[in-house]
């Protein structure tokens, strides 16, 4: 008998893998990107003391456009960057939460890099 495959189950599987190697600390913090099919959310974690350090979503006020395509990717890459420089954060380490460095994720970090992140 065929199963269906739960995208969902295998996502989670591939970012547990991706998080055994990467790590956010309070000089290099981590950029993790989440996206559903309506939004996107991106945080600035420090995860030796558990907090999210900055965070942007496609949810916030500033963000013009409100769904999850690559326009408001750029915005909200540019908008964590910003937030981000604002706390003194200039290098982080990119978590892509799972999901290939294709479209909307690869827009979120482009527009991160341009806003002035380095990793």
């Amino acid at each position: 008998m065929i199963t269906k495959i739960n995208r969902k189950e295998t996502r989670a599987k591939r970012h547990l893998k991706v998080r055994n190697k990467i790590s956010g600390t309070a000089e290099r913090p981590r950029l993790c990107v989440y996206r559903s099919n309506q939004n996107i959310y991106t945080q600035v974690i420090d995860d030796v003391a558990g907090k999210t350090l900055a965070s942007a979503s496609t949810l916030d006020k500033e963000i013009k456009t409100k769904h999850a395509n690559k326009e408001a990717a750029k915005e909200v890459g540019a908008l964590v960057a910003k937030r981000a420089l604002e706390k003194n954060i200039k290098e982080v380490v990119f978590d892509r939460g799972g999901y290939i460095y294709h479209g909307v994720v690869k827009e979120v970090a482009e527009a991160a890099r341009e806003g002035g992140l380095v990793f």
